[in-house]
């Protein structure tokens, strides 16, 4: 006889331990598949400053454990495995798995995104070394140093204005000779002394032993190379959402990610979407945890109707 779960959650980052969390509490028969192991993104972050209540900031994988160990104190379970397929078709959700199918009546996707990486040698080993993927979650580590900021859309620009307040010096390397970004980003960023663009530039190899030193950037036309000595590049590149199981199962936008406004609903009654894997503005931690709460809220009303 199958068991049937009151709520799955599909990915054990922040928001779906704090759904689990909040779902746990109260009374409900909850389980999280993770696919590795919990955190996340959030996981592969040395040190977090910007989460609320840790003053001294904490190692993302030890804040992603105390998460699900909150959860597993009101009973969530956690099953470690890769989701294969989904079947939201009927009333009972299907999720199967390499280790066999599971049932729900309601379900919580949070499967994140993954930043998009340069594509160098050595990117993984210089990554938390000087590599970075997000400006909010490590730029304070660079006050009063040189970065690089790779890329010419919005996420990129407004990276690099936001590092232009703590950095001593700003490079923006982009493969174009302008910015994507959108025309509000354009005047502020050239009229920042501190910025200086890199333009018709990729990066091409990444320097230093332990951590980056420098850079190494090629002229798309001219095929010249130039060295730049910096403490940190910050690749914003965009992001990969992990939406390939759900692409013909739920609505995507046009960037992959689910469509699911502040209620996390989306357009399948009884699934909702948290955290990175949803469309939104912004995609932080606390964003994420957030999230998790709201989806509760909203899967508790739907459980009670049916």
């Amino acid at each position: 006889m199958k068991h049937i779960y009151d709520i799955l959650i599909i990915g054990g980052g922040p928001a779906g331990y704090t759904a689990a969390l909040y779902a746990a509490r109260a009374g409900l028969d909850t389980l999280v598949i993770e696919r590795m192991s919990v955190g996340g993104q959030m996981a592969l972050t040395a040190d977090i400053d910007n989460y609320p209540g840790f003053e001294n900031g904490i190692d993302g994988f030890e804040l992603g454990y105390k998460m699900q160990q909150g959860a597993v104190r009101f009973g969530a379970k956690t099953e470690y495995t890769e989701v294969k397929s989904v079947d939201f078709s009927e009333s009972v959700k299907l999720v199967k798995t390499a280790n066999g199918d599971f049932y729900a009546k309601a379900v919580i996707v949070a499967t994140g995104a993954d930043p998009r990486k340069l594509g160098v040698e050595r990117e993984a080993q210089l990554t938390g070394k000087g590599v970075h993927y997000c400006a909010h979650c490590d730029g304070n580590f660079y006050r009063n140093k040189t970065v690089v900021v790779v890329g010419g859309g919005n996420t990129a620009a407004a990276d690099a204005l936001y590092l232009s307040h703590l950095a001593k010096k700003v490079y923006v390397v982009h493969r174009r000779d302008t910015l994507k970004a959108t025309k509000i980003y354009h005047e502020p960023l050239l009229k920042a002394e501190n910025v200086e663009f890199v333009w018709n530039s990729n990066i091409v190899e990444l320097l230093g032993e332990e951590r980056l030193q420098q850079i190494k950037v090629r002229d798309v036309h001219s095929g010249e190379d130039r060295e730049i000595e910096c403490d940190a590049v910050f690749v914003s590149i965009g992001r990969n959402p992990a939406t390939a199981l759900f692409k013909d199962v739920l609505d995507l936008d046009d960037g992959g990610y689910i469509n699911a406004d502040e209620s996390t609903k989306t357009n399948i009654e009884g699934v909702y979407a948290v955290g990175d894997v949803r469309t939104k503005v912004l995609r932080q931690v606390v964003t994420a945890v957030g999230d998790g709460a709201v989806a509760v809220h909203y899967a508790e009303e739907y459980l009670a109707n049916l």
